[in-house]
């Protein structure tokens, strides 16, 4: 029986050994971390590059994406720029790299596209989180037709904020497969 591919996409600076994308990664082999080039000066289409090639190592129509920070907006891009189906994506904390606040060397993440995903994606939001405003986050998610789901004051729901094993955004993930 063909098994869902959860492909682990973290944001600037890659994700710790205490982030949960680390725990779900270490939690069973169907989850699978993409590499990046560059983690501290990311390039968005050397990002969506490696994405699309990692899709294509599965049945796409397996794959679900799971992306933290800057990651959200590179899934942003890449359904732009390639055009693809997945089974979908789980979205959590998509920085705003049009804010003001955003001053890190990213290249070609801004601006975010708008277009609607053509897979389920669920957009995971705090109401503290300082690289994006809860009201632009729900933008984010209404634009890409995704569920909008605030889990309260949680930070940048990374290791910073305590967010290690994250039960709860396991829980999240089986919504999507």
């Amino acid at each position: 029986i063909p098994m869902t591919q959860y492909l682990i996409l973290p944001g600037l600076g890659n994700s710790g050994p205490t982030h949960w994308q680390t725990y779900f990664e270490e939690s069973s082999p169907q989850f699978k971390r993409v590499q990046q080039q560059s983690w501290t000066e990311p390039v968005c289409a050397d990002w969506i590059a490696n994405l699309d090639k990692a899709v294509h190592e599965y049945d796409p129509a397996l794959v679900v994406l799971v992306a933290h920070s800057l990651a959200c907006s590179t899934v942003a891009h890449w359904v732009k720029n390639y055009n693809r189906t997945i089974k979908g994506a789980l979205l959590v904390a998509p920085s705003d790299p049009e804010a003001d606040i955003y001053t890190f060397p990213a290249k070609g993440f801004a601006p975010v596209p708008l277009d609607p995903l053509p897979f389920p994606s669920i957009v995971v939001s705090s109401s503290n989180d300082i690289w994006v405003t809860p009201d632009r986050a729900r933008h984010f998610a209404e634009h890409w037709g995704s569920e909008f789901l605030d889990i309260g004051a949680a930070g940048h729901v990374n290791a910073d904020s305590g967010h290690y094993q994250w039960e709860e955004g396991l829980e999240i993930l089986k919504r999507l497969g």
